[in-house]
């Protein structure tokens, strides 16, 4: 019998079918407390890459955005504020506790958007369907980045916008600081605070393997994009990486 494709579950190589289901395990457990350990883990730092993201975005009323991995909201409600009147937004998560987590924000602040669990590589929406794609901490967990960023392109319409914001390869000097502070403090700060140390050891872990600032460049590039573009934010511990649609 063919053995199954085999991809990186952190620092670990497993079966693809194995990762998706590691991947879920680690957002059903962080759920609960994702915000607060992104306020710990970048001292508020995320606030600020966010709003970086949405200013980029350009939105204007009346236009509509997918916010893949939408996680608990954060753009998915700044977005809603400036699309009225008469646009829209439609948050996506593989992941249903995040979903539930994200609605639940989402209502608390009084935005009410259209929401669905669906695979980034599969897309259940219409070719041409949105002016701007968004994806947030989410296209690294991804298991095939390719096919996720041809289904981005395949939504948009010609001349809409991708915002990728993720963590990235930060500046040289900063490396051996970061890295220690990613294993050695992150998982104890996990399991202190969400008692679960071994999700964010992944998380970690997932970041290493994670394309760095050019790789991803090239790879949106291939996937049909054009003009794009990235910006590191906080000497390149993230880069928000932003192309369009030809």
């Amino acid at each position: 019998m063919p053995t199954e494709p085999t991809t990186h579950f952190g620092f670990e190589t497993v079966a693809e079918s194995e990762k998706a289901r590691r991947v879920a395990e680690v957002f059903d457990s962080v759920a609960p407390r994702y915000d607060l350990m992104n306020d710990l883990m970048s001292a508020g730092l995320h606030r600020a890459w966010k709003a970086f993201t949405v200013q980029l975005a350009g939105l204007r009323p009346g236009q509509r955005v997918l916010d893949v991995a939408s996680g608990t909201g954060d753009l998915a409600r700044a977005f809603a504020q400036r699309v009225q009147p008469g646009g829209m937004v439609v948050a996506t998560d593989i992941n249903g506790a995040m979903l539930a987590e994200g609605r639940r924000r989402l209502l608390d602040a009084g935005v009410c958007v259209p929401a669905a669990q669906c695979d980034a590589e599969h897309l259940p929406f219409a070719d041409a369907s949105f002016d701007r794609v968004s994806v947030a901490f989410g296209l690294r967990n991804m298991t095939h980045k390719e096919a996720a960023l041809a289904e981005f392109r395949r939504v948009l319409r010609p001349g809409g916008k991708l915002l990728v914001l993720e963590f990235s390869r930060p500046w040289e000097p900063l490396r051996p600081l970061y890295d220690w502070y990613s294993f050695q403090v992150l998982p104890r700060l996990g399991q202190m605070v969400a008692g679960d140390a071994g999700s964010y050891r992944y998380l970690a872990e997932s970041i290493r393997k994670h394309p760095d600032q050019a790789t991803l460049k090239s790879m949106m590039e291939q996937a049909g994009f054009v003009g794009v573009q990235w910006y590191n934010l906080s000497a390149g511990v993230v880069a928000l990486h932003v192309g369009m649609r030809g």
